[in-house]
């Protein structure tokens, strides 16, 4: 089992408008530990995703919070992002660190493939994530995933793991039990009953409880 406790990865909601949800995020950032916020805007274009940007990546870095773009290494690069993640429909690995450089955060879509997971590891990436674990209305999932292979990488690799795919307070903790580094969540923090900040400060909870 890992070390280190489990932390919270957190996606953006699908839709925003990011002058009215900055404040959203930096209360939310400001409840408790988060690792780092994926910008996930599927349907923006790139001028618009760019403002989005340099909206949301200061509330982000100014927090310690490391600020990672979905699917695009280029803008991610340009706009002084973090990092980049990338799905198996999105660039290749090599595509993606290339853009990015040596010192930015690459991570990988693996679905439930134990192989892609350590083509992508071998390859130089920073995270792998597996999933979906649990039905997720964000998204429709390519496959669903049993927690046991986080018990099996954790066993056998020191590349991180995400587990992803309809995460919320009431079903984290067998994921953080199987070797999870991560949980990315959307849904469960923003549409949570008592509001997002609640929602990381149950998270944490989650995690420093093992």
């Amino acid at each position: 089992m890992n070390a280190q406790p489990c932390r919270l990865y957190l996606i953006t909601p699908p839709k925003l408008d990011a002058a009215a949800f900055a404040d959203t995020l930096a209360q939310t950032l400001d409840a408790g530990d988060v690792a780092c916020l994926q910008l996930r805007l599927k349907d923006s274009d790139a001028d618009s995703l760019r403002r989005t940007i340099d909206i949301l990546r200061p509330v982000a870095q100014e927090r310690d919070v490391a600020f990672i773009l979905n699917d695009d290494p280029i803008i991610a690069a340009e706009t002084g992002c973090d990092g980049v993640h990338v799905g198996q429909q999105d660039a290749p690995y090599a595509e993606a660190r290339a853009a990015v450089g040596p010192d930015a955060i690459v991570g990988v879509t693996c679905h439930d493939s134990r192989h892609l997971a350590m083509e992508a590891a071998e390859a130089g990436a920073d995270y792998v994530a597996f999933g979906a674990f649990f039905a997720t209305g964000t998204k429709q999932p390519k496959a669903r995933t049993e927690p046991e292979i986080l018990n099996w990488w954790s066993e056998i690799m020191t590349v991180p793991c995400v587990a992803i795919g309809g995460i919320t307070t009431g079903n984290a903790r067998p994921l953080v039990e199987a070797g999870a580094d991560f949980l990315a969540v959307v849904a469960g923090v923003w549409d949570h009953d008592r509001g997002p900040a609640a929602a990381v400060q149950a998270f944490n909870e989650i995690f420093q409880a093992g």
